[in-house]
């Protein structure tokens, strides 16, 4: 693994249990809050933000479900001239409760921050001196996305793939064949050593999703 510093600080969000990260180099510089879900974990990302005096550049959203975009106007309120950042796509999920599939589960919820900017595939966006690469790993939503750093050793795969498992294709909007291919070409393609931090569950490694992971077996594997 790349040995670039970067601070990633992991929080997890109650019901859906879904990972929310704050990424930084060092304290009094810029950070990125990647993918806000439901109280309390807003405000523990603003807290810790706080604490190490950062400055929010940038809030980044994988893709447009529910258990990703829950916090983000709280988070926007304290992010002054911050740019939001997720698949062009999917901003329309941010004022959809049933695109943001909330609206199915009972609970429809929607956000007044909207989004000012894309995420496209192959695009570069830049952290305090660290390239992340955008990567296309759609499937379980229409554009979701993955964010890639080869200096730091680590890829946020959002929804896609989970240690030991892939996204859910179940939803209407979802496509299984395509989740496959882009994990199969996006994911599966970088370095066995890269950390997998992803929307929900522990991180892992490509490496060990390649070997182990039973979904991604192919047929009679």
């Amino acid at each position: 693994m790349a040995d670039a510093e970067l601070q990633i600080q992991r929080f997890i969000a109650p019901g859906f249990e879904e990972n929310g990260y704050v990424l930084y180099r060092r304290g009094g510089g810029p950070c990125w809050v990647v993918d806000p879900s439901f109280p309390p974990q807003p405000q523990e990302m603003l807290e810790r933000i706080a604490a190490e005096r950062l400055e929010i550049e940038a809030i980044i959203l994988t893709h447009g479900h529910a258990d990703h975009i829950a916090g983000l106007d709280l988070i926007r309120e304290s992010a002054g001239s911050a740019r939001i950042l997720m698949p062009a796509a999917e901003h329309i999920m941010l004022s959809d409760a049933a695109q943001n599939l909330s609206a199915g589960f009972g609970m429809p919820l929607t956000v007044t921050t909207r989004a000012d900017g894309d995420l496209a595939p192959g695009d570069t966006i830049t952290l305090d001196g660290l390239d992340f690469t955008v990567l296309d790993t759609a499937g379980h939503s229409p554009a979701g996305r993955s964010l890639y750093c080869a200096q730091a050793g680590v890829v946020i795969s959002g929804d896609a793939l989970f240690a030991g498992s892939i996204g859910r294709t179940d939803f209407h909007h979802c496509d299984e064949q395509m989740l496959h291919r882009t994990i199969r070409e996006n994911l599966l393609t970088l370095p066995d050593d890269t950390q997998v931090l992803s929307g929900h569950g522990p991180p892992t490694t490509i490496g060990r999703e390649r070997a182990f992971n039973p979904f991604l077996r192919p047929p009679g594997g």
